[in-house]
């Protein structure tokens, strides 16, 4: 199996496990330098840095050509293209957008996948967009779920590889919090299912379950910390993984 991780401009990487492709991404009012700047950093540490490059925090085409060769120039060789924020801050609104400028020709593109669907788009529109975005992409990265039906129909329905979110060791409460942010709506449904005493909610829930139901539908997962690297690691390394 495969694992990646996701990180922040902010993480020390001297915390970083043994996982070769390593995503930064680029929150609401970070600066697209520093996110360049990681990425090198990345580079040089000898891992795979993958940037976010969200449309909707991308002011202009002289910015996104700068973030884009910035990043190059620092030697990545993959980026993850994205709507991001719900409120664009200039010019682009889309990662169709972003796609079709030709700049991100050469790289490894994946883009984002929503099988629990968004609080930002419908699922139909959502559906346009994947189809739109296709001709351009190398794979899809989901977003982080819980619910193994809702993942497995929606690799099912791909054309190309799905690497499939989850999150490292989280208290179930913690869980839902985050589940209710992105809009992971069927993921929340599965928790409230599934939390039936309060104990549960301060049990540290780990991705385990989660992966061996989905042997054989994918080989890739993309892992959420949501601050808790180091239980991550952790948990990496007692299962072989890292």
């Amino acid at each position: 199996m495969n694992f990646s991780l996701e990180i922040t401009i902010k993480t020390d990487l001297s915390d970083l496990p043994k996982v070769k492709d390593v995503y930064i991404t680029m929150l609401p009012g970070d600066d697209f330098k520093m996110v360049a700047n990681k990425a090198k950093e990345l580079a040089q540490s000898g891992f795979n840095p993958v940037p976010h490059f969200p449309a909707r925090s991308i002011k202009n085409m002289a910015e996104l050509k700068d973030f884009v060769n910035r990043s190059k120039d620092g030697g990545i060789k993959q980026a993850l293209v994205i709507g991001g924020s719900a409120q664009p801050v200039g010019d682009f609104h889309s990662s169709l957008q972003l796609l079709e400028t030709g700049l991100f020709e050469g790289l490894k593109i994946g883009i984002a996948g929503h099988p629990d669907g968004s609080p930002d788009i419908s699922d139909s529109d959502l559906e346009k967009a994947m189809i739109s975005k296709k001709p351009y992409a190398d794979y899809i990265v989901t977003q982080w779920l819980l619910n193994t039906n809702s993942i497995a129909e929606f690799v099912s329905k791909q054309t190309l590889p799905v690497h499939v979110g989850i999150t490292g060791p989280l208290k179930i409460s913690s869980l839902l919090k985050f589940a209710n942010i992105v809009g992971a709506k069927n993921s929340i449904n599965f928790l409230k299912s599934n939390a039936t005493k309060a104990i549960d909610l301060l049990k540290p829930r780990d991705p385990n379950n989660i992966i061996e139901k989905l042997k054989g539908k994918t080989e890739n997962f993309h892992i959420y910390t949501f601050g808790g690297l180091k239980e991550t690691n952790k948990w990496l390394m007692e299962n072989n993984y890292a």
